[in-house]
């Protein structure tokens, strides 16, 4: 017989996800990866702390930081007259004497009694035994060990009658000697008293000491209601409901795990815990934190942060519309791990949206950074924004969308990207709408053509009755407008080189000196990206073969294996820099660093959130001085990345090849190289001619005359200036080098230029002289018979060599695509004197000379 179970009807509970969560904690706080400091009601901070740092930075002294600084208060007096005589932390740090405690850490038990608390931080005595030892007359040091050693322990008087107390008793009374202080601020409720002259008349002959009430359950109330005393070493979770206390213990070591953890006093963990105790709290969910006590605040969000991501599941923040990246395993740099998508005002929308996020941050294309996050959530929130005010119902029902509403988004879009009107959406910082530009509108329709576009492919919009013009009416953004940065110009460059401009930009904006100038030299000096210097390690420098080197990463991946030769100037600038690096971080941690942690160090560390000395400053950090500074030299509107493009083009007018500019900005293609590259058609030209080969009528045909690749000192190269001006003029295809033509006299072989051995060909004329090949090749191949092509072949041959001869040429200079594309129909007009930088290079042969020569370019010079 079959028996039918009907399901029972389930009731709320309230409790359960309190429950739920809290077994979730458990779970975690029982993991061995947990530290297990955080695993009981009073946590004890160690001294050497990695996060929670309570101890004077000054080398072995024993006494606690004073409050939102790093030393004690005598050590901090200290400093302060040190500083004003111009002495600096980290050598004041070196010279300071370190100090015995004054106070206590955390409650400590007498020597001689071991449950009864110690009253004198040297001696570490009870009262009573405090009072025989000073009795003695003056302590000797000496004589203390044996004097320790014949004394007898005294009983206690029990545990602290404070309830979220851990500490004992220090007199009859049931208190610890801070709660009895307290105690009596407080008015004495319940008047508990003790009678006068205890210790003699009843503790020293072994009788009870009374203890006398007016009210004994007021005095009970007090210490059920009294909050634990503060230790600077100690966080007090007692009386916390249970959940609360697994959140407080979770979020501790959750921070402890943070890259970059934001300070947290141990004395600000304590009031937040004190005001969740006295609120009777069960969760920080409950928690509204009162704006008066930034600490406390910054403390509980951070927490708060933290417990959202492990409460929830991604399908749970997918319905408040929050998308955190740590769920994915990805936390993008200088962000936070929640992505908030709750300004879309589409539920779909906002659905589809996070869907396609989740899906990148799972796949082999997610991101580096949040960038293209931003884009699109912008993106969702301009059409979310648009169909609130245009569509029926605020367009929360896809079905009653069509493909009208998206072409008047595309119009509205348009029209406010022409009027330069404000979006319906995007706020800036300070809340203020943002402007619709080319730019904005270009990444809107981009990214709400992605959104659109996963739809369809994952059929989720079949499933939301989505109509298909709708989804395919949104035009392409056609790409972000592309802005050329030019070179600077001479009177810009001049400025931003100018030594009372530089120290203008020290002084005024960079007054704490995190090293603005020296970042600024090395990159208008080596044309590295403003990242590449900003992430360079201590370690950067080098000297090899005596040769001054700058290591750095070109990967963007934090690969240091990069390594470029830069001016001894920049190099003595850098070596400073490492010394005041070191000496902050000696200042600031008391101690200096060696070996491998020493090379770990960023040469420009951050000031903040910063505990390893790794992470460097960012580059929001560098552009607004750099903005501001550029403003007041008023000089107008010009970016740190121009420098790249000015040395680039620098470069290439001094001779160098697309391919050595390649190699040293860190390019993986001459393409990209030329985007840094600036030469008018003109200069072009005149590169080009730098390449002579000999002409056909020579005895070595191709032969490579001269290259820009190799330096020559100052006198040679102005005598071979002269003297190359003198000896070649122009000719149809190349150059003439007959001494009695360049004079101006007759040519005696009635300019049969090609035919001569005095000819030249430049690379300036690579077209024509193909041309001039096809022409051939095409008569040999029209001739009549076998031995006419073959005779017009070999009377051809020297000049097919020349000019195969000038195409390796050009190619191993990196030239030879620029020389195609130059379309030179004429002889030429024109002569610079940039050729006499040339050299003559003699090793360079003939092309095709040998059998079973092959077309590869060869490397000239």
């Amino acid at each position: 017989m079959t028996a039918t179970l009907a399901l029972l009807p389930q009731h709320s509970r309230p409790d359960r996800v309190g429950r739920d969560r809290l077994e979730i904690l458990t779970a975690l706080i029982n993991a061995p990866s947990f530290d297990p400091i955080f695993r009981t009601d009073v946590i004890r901070i160690p001294r050497d702390h990695s996060t929670y740092r309570w101890w004077c930075v000054v080398p072995a002294c024993e006494r606690v930081r004073s409050s939102g600084a790093d030393m004690c208060s005598v050590h901090m007096r200290a400093w302060g007259a040190a500083n004003r005589q111009g002495v600096g932390k980290a050598a004041f740090l070196a010279a300071a004497k370190p100090l015995s405690p004054s106070e206590w850490v955390e409650q400590a038990t007498c020597r001689i009694c071991p449950d009864r608390p110690a009253a004198h931080t040297q001696w570490r005595l009870c009262h009573r035994h405090l009072s025989r030892w000073k009795h003695r007359g003056v302590p000797d040091e000496t004589a203390f060990a044996g004097w320790v050693a014949a004394q007898q322990p005294y009983a206690g008087f029990g545990a602290c009658l404070v309830a979220v107390c851990p500490s004992l008793a220090d007199s009859p009374l049931g208190l610890c000697f801070g709660h009895e202080t307290r105690y009596c601020k407080a008015g004495g409720p319940g008047s508990a008293e003790l009678p006068s002259a205890w210790s003699q008349r009843y503790e020293q002959h072994g009788r009870p000491t009374p203890v006398s009430y007016q009210d004994e359950s007021s005095f009970r109330r007090w210490c059920t209601s009294a909050e634990p005393m503060p230790w600077p070493a100690q966080v007090n979770l007692r009386g916390v409901r249970p959940l609360l206390r697994a959140e407080f213990q979770w979020g501790l070591f959750a921070h402890t795990q943070q890259p970059r953890p934001t300070r947290w006093d141990v004395g600000s963990i304590q009031k937040l815990v004190n005001t969740c105790r006295a609120a009777g709290m069960t969760s920080l969910a409950d928690l509204a934190v009162d704006s008066s006590d930034r600490c406390v605040r910054r403390i509980s969000g951070e927490i708060a942060r933290e417990l959202w991501r492990i409460y929830r599941t991604p399908d749970d923040a997918r319905e408040t519309g929050m998308l955190d990246t740590e769920h994915f395993g990805v936390r993008f740099p200088r962000r936070t791990s929640r992505f908030d998508l709750t300004a879309i005002p589409q539920r779909w929308l906002r659905d589809l949206a996070w869907d396609y996020l989740a899906g990148l941050l799972q796949s082999p294309r997610c991101p580096r950074t949040a960038g293209s996050f931003d884009n699109l959530r912008r993106a969702c929130v301009e059409l979310g924004a648009f169909l609130s005010v245009d569509a029926p119902g605020g367009g929360h029902d896809p079905t009653s969308l069509g493909g009208e509403h998206m072409r008047r988004f595309v119009a509205d879009q348009r029209r406010r990207e022409r009027d330069g009107l404000p979006s319906l959406g995007i706020t800036k910082a300070g809340g203020k709408p943002s402007t619709v530009t080319a730019t904005t509108r270009g990444l809107v329709f981009n990214g709400v053509r992605t959104v659109m576009r996963d739809a369809l492919d994952s059929g989720v919009a079949d499933r939301l009755g989505l109509d298909r013009q709708f989804l395919t009416g949104l035009p392409a953004g056609e790409g972000l407008p592309v802005r050329a940065r030019r070179p600077f110009p001479d009177e810009v460059a001049r400025a931003l080189a100018d030594e009372t401009n530089l120290g203008r930009l020290a002084e005024h904006h960079d007054p704490a000196d995190h090293g603005l100038r020296d970042i600024w030299e090395t990159l208008i000096t080596t044309g590295r990206r403003i990242g590449e210097v900003l992430e360079v390690r201590w370690d950067c420098l080098g000297r090899y073969g005596g040769l001054a080197m700058f290591w750095h990463d070109q990967t963007k991946v934090g690969n240091f294996d990069a390594a470029i030769r830069i001016p001894e100037r920049v190099y003595g600038r850098l070596e400073t820099r490492q010394a005041k690096t070191l000496e902050r971080f000696t200042a600031r941690y008391g101690y200096q660093p060696v070996g491998e942690q020493r090379a770990r160090l960023a040469l420009f560390p951050s000031p903040y959130r910063n505990p390893h000395g790794t992470v460097s400053l960012s580059k929001e950090w560098f552009y607004g001085p750099f903005r501001a500074w550029v403003a007041e030299i008023d000089l107008g509107h010009w970016v740190p990345h121009q420098a790249r493009h000015t040395l680039a083009t620098n470069l290439l007018r001094q001779g160098a090849t697309l391919t050595h500019i390649r190699r040293y900005l860190g390019q993986v293609s001459d393409r990209m190289a030329e985007h840094y590259v600036h030469l008018a058609h003109s200069d072009l030209e005149q590169v080009l001619q730098h390449v002579w080969v000999a002409g056909p009528g020579t005895a070595n045909p191709g032969e490579l005359l001269t290259t820009g690749t190799a330096p020559l000192p100052h006198a040679e190269a102005q005598a071979l200036a002269i003297d190359l001006s003198r000896r070649s003029t122009p000719a149809e295809g190349g150059f003439c080098t007959f001494q009695p033509v360049v004079d101006g006299g007759a040519c005696p072989w009635d300019l049969d230029c090609h035919n001569c051995d005095k000819f030249v060909l430049s690379g300036a004329d690579l077209l024509y002289w193909r041309r001039k090949r096809e022409q051939w090749r095409l008569l040999a191949e029209g001739a009549p018979d076998d031995a006419t092509a073959d005779y017009l072949h070999q009377h051809f041959e020297p000049t097919a060599r020349a000019i195969d001869g000038l195409e390796k040429a050009l190619a191993g200079l990196g030239l030879l695509d620029d020389a195609l594309a130059l379309d030179l129909r004429k002889p030429q007009d024109y002569f610079h004197r940039v050729w006499s930088t040339a050299f003559r290079a003699r090793d360079l042969t003939a092309a095709g000379a040998e059998a079973g020569d092959t077309n590869e370019p060869v490397e000239a010079g």
